[in-house]
């Protein structure tokens, strides 16, 4: 009754920690011959916290993460365009979290570890392919760095968690090809700073072609009083611009991006200050792929970024492979570990998420900001001159809805994992 799981990042660690919850045994494979807190900041969204909860992790992630307060959309000039409150103060039962994406992982890994084992997780496994058996599924891996074969193991189901170069979705879609890059470069980092706005805000400034992000992901203040905020600065480079490679380990030439940012020193924050005093900054393709038709074949699928990568817009990434997780782990106790659960999983998760990369791909609510500098590029007094409340708020709440953490109809669902009468959760 064992499950495998190719693929040891934040949906693979929480499946495999959800299907510990409901009594079912699963092994962990990861590529990586050891797996290390790596990445950036992130948001976890409500809908997914209250699942994390839900494996009893609440306190890892206020001891480790921010309470994010608001998201606040400004124009090139720092001038305000639409705030909203998030997480608790937005009227949800649950928290959203800032964090750094290691330090999630590292929560999950550590959970993973207590509580399955460490044999549970297996390094240095690279998928090289499986065949079906009368049993299940037997998965066949290979040390990725010799070469060698790495053995064999045999399971109920095999679930793709492997990412967006998933080796298992490549098999099944031989013909697909590299991630879609739209254009945009993404140069990320991490900088201790003074806090900005309420200490627990959000924000996004500027417009499609240029654009920097940035909240906090630490809670206390460091012994210089400053904290750890992540950014993201983005430009979307002109047609002649060629990408050198694509790949997510690139050090950042602060030359390279720095001189667009120079003047948006707002009196609420100074962004040429955040990237310069980083100690060092990443550069990232911005990716995707087209949702596909199919993710379940015969004993295997995929789930997160293997089946369903998007663009980091709208915070939703991480959020949506958790909750992969939790509508697997739910078919699975009702069906077992079977076909009959794995396509009960792909029947709701794959359209909702369809719908998610394609509005990411037309900048989800990022789109306020866009609207504005169309409109009004030399700026404005008040922004409701240039984009009335209710497209605002109409733009927002379809987001919301698409995304599926709407309050009221958040709060009024139970969990997605509904443990039976009698069996502990976590």
């Amino acid at each position: 009754m064992t499950v495998l799981i190719a693929g040891g990042g934040i949906g693979g660690l929480t499946l495999a920690l959800s299907l510990h919850q409901i009594g079912i045994a699963a092994k962990v494979f990861e590529s990586v011959p050891a797996l290390k807190p790596l990445g950036v900041g992130i948001n976890v969204l409500p809908h997914a916290v209250r699942e994390l909860i839900e494996l009893g992790l609440l306190d890892q992630l206020d001891a480790s993460g921010v309470r994010t307060r608001e998201l606040a959309f400004f124009s090139k000039y720092g001038k305000p365009i639409w705030s909203e409150p998030r997480g608790i103060e937005a009227g949800y039962r649950w928290p959203q979290f800032s964090i750094h994406r290691g330090t999630l992982q590292q929560i999950l890994l550590d959970a993973v570890i207590e509580r399955l084992g460490p044999e549970s997780i297996l390094t240095s496994h690279h998928l090289a392919g499986w065949t079906e058996t009368p049993a299940g599924v037997r998965a066949d891996f290979i040390d990725r760095a010799t070469g060698q074969p790495a053995g064999s193991h045999d399971g109920t189901v095999l679930i793709a968690a492997d990412g967006i170069h998933s080796a298992i979705r490549e098999k099944l879609y031989p013909g697909e090809g590299p991630p879609i890059w739209n254009g945009r470069i993404l140069w990320r980092g991490i900088t201790a700073s003074d806090a900005f706005l309420s200490g627990r805000t959000m924000i996004m400034a500027g417009h499609e072609i240029l654009k920097f992000v940035c909240y906090p992901i630490s809670k206390q203040p460091d012994a210089s009083g400053k904290f750890q905020v992540n950014w993201v600065a983005e430009r979307h480079m002109p047609p002649t611009y060629q990408w050198r490679r694509e790949d997510y380990n690139r050090s950042a030439r602060l030359d390279e991006f720095l001189p667009w940012f120079e003047d948006w020193k707002f009196d609420w924050l100074d962004v040429p200050g955040l990237i310069r005093n980083c100690p060092h900054a990443y550069e990232y393709p911005l990716v995707d792929r087209d949702p596909v038709s199919q993710w379940t074949f015969g004993l295997t699928t995929l789930i997160g970024d293997a089946a369903h990568p998007m663009y980091p817009i709208g915070s939703n990434g991480a959020s949506q492979a958790i909750l992969d997780a939790r509508v697997l782990t739910r078919e699975i106790l009702a069906h077992g570990p079977t076909h009959a659960a794995l396509t009960a999983y792909e029947a709701e998760r794959r359209p909702a998420t369809t719908d998610l990369v394609l509005l990411n791909r037309r900048n989800g609510p990022e789109q306020v900001m866009q609207i504005v500098e169309e409109r009004a590029p030399e700026g404005y007094n008040v922004v409701t001159d240039v984009l009335s409340l209710q497209e605002l708020e109409d733009i927002a709440a379809n987001y919301k809805r698409v995304a599926g953490f709407q309050v009221e109809g958040l709060n009024a669902k139970p969990p997605i994992v509904q443990m039976p009468a009698g069996m502990r959760a976590g």
